[in-house]
């Protein structure tokens, strides 16, 4: 049997013009800017004039991911779908993808099958040039930076201490060390710098957790871009950068509505990576989707130790949101895998590998559930190779956690295949209460809340932290930064450090090597392993598969 491609799919659908979307999700047409006949992006100052009661806020998180697969964006969205097709008024709030990983080795971040956000292409191109506002604005206050020492150095920046990269919306391993400012004296200060990718900048941590337009600017004047001869950090308030990136960003604040391909709106916005930034859409845009919907479906990108922690250990506590559901997303391929299964057996039954892969899903759950204290249900996407013999084994697992099962076909099935999924999560949000906790609290020092992270939700045993990571955390304490959140920047591929340590491996160490503080976000970046800043692209991109046929058509974008 031949399947559709996700975006042969995507272009089957009839989309409805986004007024009308607009409308069912209760935003009045003069707060709606509309970017063509699907796009839209929608004014704050509905959340100031709306009388509106928020709505309920689901979680959608996952197991530690494979090359297998787990489907956390697609089942987000057949979960809407399918809350709306039990009669609930349902609104989704996601990611905007980065160009990065579409044109590499991941995709996008449209879901897939027949739960997806659409117009897709845009989606996972352009879309409403967010990004490209945020990479400006970056660059932006880099070149104030090199021509603010060019210019005299009135403020006394040392060179071999500037912390601020640039940034691109790309794979490009090529940047991530440069040496810039050659060429003479007329040409700028010669100097070590580098590249990140875009969803690693500060600025987009910043336009994710800003909550208006006077927050966003307070945000960007508090970013540290280097330091003194004299120690002291340098602003970009010090630069007087803050009102032109403000004034680069002033339009893509406003988050973007589109719609699912059953009609369901959807606020796509912002982008942080959850490995390497704090992995969720923009702030603005989940209180939008809260006021507008009874339900709100959001994710936290790859697996719960990452994208859910920071959700829940940062996000929430910078905005005051309380989740009342978490759903974690597994696949019995993805577990067998996490059991030792290489890619090409998956395909046939195997108790012994689900048996020693599904303590990485156990440990994710108890995490949401006994951690965090959230009402939590898993929902397992099937594949016609799943036997009942291992469905049944994962359900008594869970069960025995006090967690219930859901099995979810939204990927063939859209928001019919995640009814069932929608069900047990309006229950848990009627009939069970979460007691919201954090992982840590704000008045313990640095190295205890990155510990308290390591021991409590990876699992592991402790940290060990490298002198030059050691004299980064005394000096920002000694500034005054030891009490703000940690995100730690770490693989995505195992509970620990190393990639390599799949399931739920015990007795390891996490090494904490660079400490740097992201004063705008409001959190400590933790650097740990072998993470990177600016991926690289693989042996065989996306990008060399992908065509525009002489009608416009895009193909090969999935």
């Amino acid at each position: 049997m031949a399947y559709l491609s996700d975006i042969e799919i995507a272009q089957q659908c009839e989309m409805r013009p986004i007024g009308e979307i607009a409308r069912l999700a209760h935003v009045d047409e003069k707060y709606l800017e509309q970017y063509g006949r699907y796009k839209a992006k929608v004014d704050p100052a509905l959340l100031r004039e709306t009388d509106r009661p928020d709505g309920r806020l689901i979680l959608v998180t996952a197991i530690t991911p494979t090359p297998a697969g787990e489907g956390k964006t697609t089942t987000t969205i057949g979960l809407a779908d399918g809350l709306r097709r039990i009669g609930k008024d349902v609104t989704v709030a996601l990611r905007e993808p980065s160009l990065g990983p579409v044109f590499g080795v991941k995709g996008g971040a449209a879901g897939g099958g027949h739960a997806q956000v659409v117009p897709m292409e845009d989606i996972n191109l352009h879309f409403t040039g967010d990004f490209h506002a945020i990479g400006a604005a970056n660059n932006l206050l880099a070149a104030m930076l090199d021509n603010h020492i060019q210019q005299g150095n009135a403020l006394g920046i040392d060179p071999r201490r500037i912390t601020w990269k640039r940034a691109v919306d790309m794979n490009d391993r090529q940047l991530r060390f440069i040496v810039d400012g050659m060429g003479g004296k007329a040409n700028g200060v010669p100097r070590e710098d580098g590249f990140d990718i875009m969803v690693a900048s500060e600025i987009m941590a910043v336009f994710c957790l800003a909550q208006s337009i006077q927050d966003l600017k307070a945000r960007l004047s508090r970013i540290v871009v280097g330091y003194t001869y004299g120690d002291k950090p340098v602003t970009a308030g010090d630069l007087k950068a803050v009102g032109a990136m403000t004034a680069l960003l002033r339009d893509a604040i406003k988050p973007n509505l589109v719609q699912t391909l059953e009609g369901t709106p959807a606020f796509v916005h912002g982008g942080p990576f959850a490995n390497i930034a704090h992995g969720c859409n923009s702030v603005l845009a989940t209180r939008m989707a809260l006021k507008m919907g009874d339900y709100t479906v959001t994710e936290a990108g790859f697996g719960a130790d990452l994208g859910a922690e920071k959700f829940l250990d940062i996000k929430c506590r910078a905005a005051g949101l309380t989740p009342d559901a978490v759903v974690v997303v597994a696949t019995v391929r993805a577990l067998k895998m996490h059991g030792g299964l290489p890619k090409n057996t998956l395909n046939e039954e195997n108790l012994e590998a689900l048996g020693a892969g599904v303590p990485n899903l156990l440990r994710h759950v108890s995490n949401i559930k006994n951690v965090y204290r959230l009402p939590c249900v898993v929902a397992v996407n099937r594949f016609p190779t799943d036997t009942d013999a291992e469905i049944e084994y994962i359900i008594e697992k869970c069960r025995s956690l006090g967690v219930n099962t859901v099995l979810s076909t939204v990927w063939a099935d859209g928001g019919k295949g995640g009814e069932a999924l929608a069900r047990e999560v309006v229950r848990l949000c009627e009939e069970e209460k979460g007691d919201f906790t954090f992982s840590y609290e704000l008045e313990s020092g640095i190295e205890e809340k990155i510990e308290a992270v390591v021991k409590k939700i990876y699992g592991g045993s402790g940290i060990t932290v490298l002198p030059a990571a050691k004299k980064q955390i005394d000096q920002l304490t000694a500034l005054g930064f030891g009490n703000l959140p940690v995100c730690i920047a770490k693989t995505q591929y195992s509970f620990s450090d190393d990639p390599a340590k799949l399931g739920a491996p015990e007795d390891f160490t996490v090494t904490v090597k660079n400490v740097k503080v992201s004063a705008g976000a409001g959190f400590i970046v933790v650097l740990t392993g072998d993470i990177l800043t600016m991926p690289g692209l693989p042996k065989s991109p996306a990008a060399e598969r992908i065509d525009v046929d002489d009608n416009g058509r895009i193909t090969g974008l999935f």
